[in-house]
């Protein structure tokens, strides 16, 4: 059976007593990237308004401040508004969160009431305190929940208070709109949700695709290649002709953009498979540039990412679970 809610309506003072009366701490932190030793000139960042459909907006950091995003700083956040309040997907960086407000009460002044994690990551959930501190529920995957108790500290009001696993999609009705939580099996990370704007035809995908780089298949946080193909092909199939498709890092896509994106996946995956039947080591595998056929059409794809570029760990992520599962 879908789970479904029915959000009832929000009156304005509503917000009015949560934006004044909540308290917002913003945690001076110094964030670095991937062990790089860059930091973040959170100062610097601007957030980007764009209109998608008549009351869903997506929000973006600006280009060429964030070291690890420089197609835009941190994940792109989804703000659907109207008289049942706003709900959000994603929060950014926590030291941006009065910006992301500012933002948001730009779009509309109404009470932020939900608020939905794609993934772990702290460019996607380190601002969740921000919103929760302003009546937000936060919802998110248990794996997502569990992940964060076990390697983030701080605030615990980051945390998801509804939770939900893999099955049927978790279904919310608001203003005049039908927004689907759809579980994916470990593929960006062990806790992946893809959320589906039904009636604009729109799907936020989260970081199991990206345009930017090549993909990063978080591992560590339960993430996988098989679980990647799988969420790529469950998109297509979900997905109609016309459906935009909105990664958390990179340019909006269609169906059809998924196709060449899983082949170049499948294709890279193909050669590494025939390095390691030859005995090759991982360090032998990257440095045959087995991406070179693809590094032309992937923007970012040589930039420096981890130890190497985002080619580089890209193909260290494939030969690790190859290895794995032999």
């Amino acid at each position: 059976m879908m789970k479904s809610i029915v959000v009832p309506q929000a009156g304005r003072s509503e917000s009015i007593r949560h934006y004044f009366l909540s308290a917002i701490v913003l945690a001076v932190i110094s964030v670095t990237l991937l062990g790089q030793g860059q930091t973040i000139p959170y100062d610097k960042i601007e957030i980007l308004t764009e209109k998608i459909a008549p009351n869903l907006y997506m929000l973006s950091g600006s280009e060429n401040v964030d070291p690890g995003h420089p197609d835009g700083a941190g994940g792109r956040i989804g703000v659907l508004a109207g008289p049942d309040g706003i709900f959000m997907v994603d929060a950014q960086y926590l030291q941006i969160g009065d910006k992301v407000i500012s933002a948001v009460r730009k779009i509309d002044p109404g009470p932020i009431r939900f608020l939905v994690n794609t993934h772990i990551h702290p460019d996607h959930t380190a601002g969740n305190a921000t919103f929760a501190k302003l009546g937000a529920v936060i919802f998110a995957r248990e794996e997502l929940r569990e992940g964060m108790l076990r390697t983030q500290g701080g605030d615990p009001a980051r945390l998801p208070v509804i939770t939900y696993g893999m099955g049927d999609p978790l279904r919310l009705r608001m203003n005049g709109e039908t927004v689907e939580l759809i579980p994916v099996r470990a593929a960006h990370t062990g806790g992946d949700t893809m959320i589906r704007f039904v009636n604009a035809d729109v799907i936020m995908v989260g970081d199991f695709y990206r345009n930017f780089g090549y993909p990063f298949i978080d591992v560590a946080n339960g993430g996988s290649l098989k679980g990647a193909l799988e969420a790529l092909d469950l998109t297509m199939k979900i997905a109609g002709p016309d459906t935009k498709l909105i990664p958390g890092h990179g340019t909006y896509i269609k169906r059809t953009d998924i196709v060449p994106y899983r082949d170049m996946i499948l294709g890279v995956q193909s050669r590494i498979q025939q390095l390691i039947a030859q005995g090759k080591t991982e360090a032998e595998v990257v440095a045959a540039k087995v991406t070179a056929p693809y590094d032309a059409r992937v923007p970012g794809g040589l930039l420096p990412a981890g130890n190497g570029t985002s080619a580089d760990r890209f193909v260290r992520m494939v030969y690790q679970q190859l290895k794995d599962d032999k």
